[in-house]
């Protein structure tokens, strides 16, 4: 299992990050803790989550349980120091965290200590915030995003705020690092310039959704990650699961996320199948695996520190485990990119 850096923050990361967002839903106490098992055993010491997991659906009476589910594993094994762990703080209209409240010095505080003590550990490797007050163009926002109503002065006062209670939660050790999920190239540049200036921790990471599917990042925000050291952990790497194929020709397995959510959060397109349909058309010509193609290009692109993967299943599990063994050729990846130019943007 291949390790990275996570930005400057001193700390290593594997190259295949566990996510949780189903532990508790679609996934049960009992197998997710044999993930968490299997993942370790593996070689994947890298676990991210969030306050508001799990989702498919997001509820009131489930939200902070695969948080929970990873504190009684801790609790059941203590071993705390075999995981670099990730959470998240939830944004302004998440109803079921805080009543929708928008990420505040008030908020910032109470959301660390509730995950702090459903995970029942001491400090949290990385805390994120799960994206900006001000909004943003990812969950498909970017067909219909328009910036222009925003405070500029407003919201780098919200970050510089934010930045100050961020600093006092590292110097009481509740948090090691802080780090940006969903967030742009302007916004990400506001949090750095404040921190160089001296108002609290440097941004060390950055959790945008990135697949073959997803290519939004590759620009500007590849460009910032490379010169500033501010990694991308992808989430998605799959699209939902859209790349393991299991969806093509209308598809539905019982279960599965879309059996859930019809249209995987906008991402069902036929633009979207007939994509799906080459990179397996490519997989084949080069005799790998399609999941494994997509999870190892994905983590291995040159800003990325971890790809965040999700399992429902254990046997799902060790598919995805299979990525770390994958060799990309260059011919392979120029493949790749000539399959994205004739699919773009597919939704």
């Amino acid at each position: 299992m291949r390790r990275n850096p996570l930005g400057r923050t001193g700390m290593e990361v594997s190259e295949l990050c566990l996510g949780t967002m189903t532990f508790g839903t679609q996934t049960s106490r009992a197998e997710a803790h044999a993930q968490m098992d299997r993942a370790l055993e593996a070689g994947v010491d890298f676990l991210d989550t969030a306050e508001m997991y799990p989702v498919n659906p997001v509820a009131a009476e489930t939200v902070g349980l695969s948080e929970e589910i990873v504190g009684d594993w801790f609790a059941r094994g203590g071993r705390r120091d075999a995981w670099v762990v990730a959470t998240k703080h939830s944004g302004e209209g998440m109803r079921h965290a805080r009543g929708g409240a928008p990420i505040t010095a008030e908020t910032i505080p109470e959301a660390i200590e509730g995950s702090l003590r459903r995970l029942k550990i001491d400090c949290i490797d990385l805390y994120q915030f799960h994206w900006p007050n001000r909004g943003s163009y990812h969950f498909r926002q970017n067909w219909r995003y328009d910036p222009s109503g925003q405070d500029r002065a407003a919201t780098r006062a919200h970050m510089e705020e934010a930045l100050g209670v961020l600093e006092r939660q590292v110097e009481k050790g509740n948090i090691r690092a802080f780090g940006l999920s969903n967030e742009t190239a302007w916004g990400t540049a506001q949090w750095l310039a404040l921190a160089e200036a001296g108002h609290g921790p440097r941004v060390a990471s950055m959790q945008n959704e990135y697949s073959l599917l997803c290519r939004i990042y590759d620009t500007d925000m590849a460009e910032l990650s490379v010169n500033e050291d501010v990694p991308l952990l992808p989430f998605s790497p799959l699209a939902a699961g859209l790349l393991s194929g299991k969806y093509q020709g209308g598809a539905v397995p019982a279960g599965s996320r879309r059996s859930i959510n019809a249209t995987l959060g906008g991402r069902v397109t036929p633009r979207a199948l007939e994509a799906v349909a080459a990179y397996h058309a490519l997989a084949g010509r080069f005799g790998l695996d399609p999941v494994q193609m997509a999870l190892a290009w994905a983590a291995r692109r040159p800003f990325v520190a971890s790809a965040i993967f999700g399992a429902t299943r254990l046997d799902q599990l060790e598919h995805a485990l299979g990525a770390a063994e994958v060799t990309l050729s260059d011919e392979l990846c120029a493949e790749i990119d000539a399959v994205h130019r004739a699919h773009p943007m597919p939704y």
